[in-house]
Parts: structure tokens; C-alpha cells; sequence
């Protein structure tokens, strides 16, 4: 994909949040840490305590996910 393709717009169009489609383009990229979050979470749904949570796994995947983008997004705006 060419990053001149990142932003098309019309006199009529409305922009489209180009971080959106990034992000799905970059999570095939991040399955470990993905993983990893849905099995903390299953565990966690399991725990009746309440106590524990997966914050940690969760931003692991998160910052896959956005270091995957940066580099794409960034470079496209000029």
C-alpha cells in the first residue's frame, strides 16, 4: 500500500480517519500479544475475587498495534 493513498478526498467527501483502517491493517502483525490479552481476560473472567486484571497484556497488544501505524501514518503526513 502507498502512502499517497492515505488520504483521498473530494469536494463532497468527508475525510475518513485513516488510523482506523491502519490499525486493522497492523493486527495480523500483533496475534502473540492479542493472544495473550484473551487468555488473561478469560482467566480473569474466571476469577471470582475481582482482584486481578489485564491492563498489562492489554497495552502490550495496544503498542504492537500503534508501532505497527506510527511509522505509516506519520510518514503520510507531510
Amino acid at each position: 500500500m502507498s502512502t499517497r493513498t492515505l488520504c483521498i478526498k473530494g469536494a463532497d467527501e468527508e475525510l475518513v480517519d485513516q488510523k482506523k483502517y491502519l490499525e486493522e491493517s497492523c493486527q495480523p502483525k500483533c496475534v502473540k500479544p492479542l493472544i495473550e490479552y484473551q487468555a488473561c481476560v478469560k482467566r480473569v473472567e474466571a476469577d471470582n475475587n475481582g482482584d486481578k486484571h489485564c491492563t498489562g497484556q492489554y497495552f502490550d497488544y495496544i503498542s504492537c498495534v500503534d508501532k505497527c501505524v506510527a511509522p505509516k501514518l506519520f510518514g503520510a503526513l507531510k
